[in-house]
Parts: structure tokens; C-alpha cells; sequence
């Protein structure tokens, strides 16, 4: 299993467009076949920085998911609501 963390800090005032517009991306990520957990949090700290936090079977999964059309059609998207480049960091548990 693969699990990412892929971390984004929203301009102020964008942060319920930004939910909005993650809600079809995390429904249609959860129900591809090779996903196990997708899910957008919030900082505790800073209401302005969100994180998705996934989990899938296998480095195959993560490709189809990163070449599918609710992923190439929102991720962009999101990035115009944000005020700092994305911090995407992909984890193995030990």
C-alpha cells in the first residue's frame, strides 16, 4: 500500500470553493478499484492549509488515478485556489 499526503495552503476567502470543488474529485477518486482511503482534512493550526490524505493498493493505481479525467480535470483547478505550490510527499509504512 502507497499512501499520500499531498498538502495545500488555500488563499484566503477560497477555502469553501475549494471544497466544493474537491467534493466530485474525492467521490469518483473513492470509487476507483485500486483506492483505499480519500479524504481532504483540515490544519488544525491554519484553516488555510488542507491536505489530501489517500491510500492506494499500488504505484499502478496511483498512475490511473493521476491520468483519469476527474484527476487531470480538478487538480488544476484547485492549484488556481491556493497560494503556494502543492506538497506531495508518497509514504510506504513500515
Amino acid at each position: 500500500m502507497i499512501k499520500i499526503v499531498a498538502k495545500m495552503h488555500v488563499k484566503p476567502g477560497e477555502v469553501e470553493d475549494f471544497k466544493a470543488l474537491a467534493e466530485d474529485l474525492i467521490a469518483k477518486s473513492r470509487a476507483e478499484e485500486g483506492n483505499i482511503l480519500y479524504t481532504l482534512n483540515v490544519n488544525l493550526k491554519d484553516p488555510q492549509s488542507l491536505a489530501f490524505v489517500e491510500f492506494w493498493k499500488d504505484q499502478d493505481a496511483i498512475n490511473e488515478h493521476n491520468a483519469s479525467e476527474h484527476f487531470t480535470g480538478a487538480f488544476p483547478k484547485l492549484a488556481t485556489l491556493c497560494d503556494q505550490d502543492p506538497v506531495v510527499d508518497l509514504y510506504a509504512e513500515l
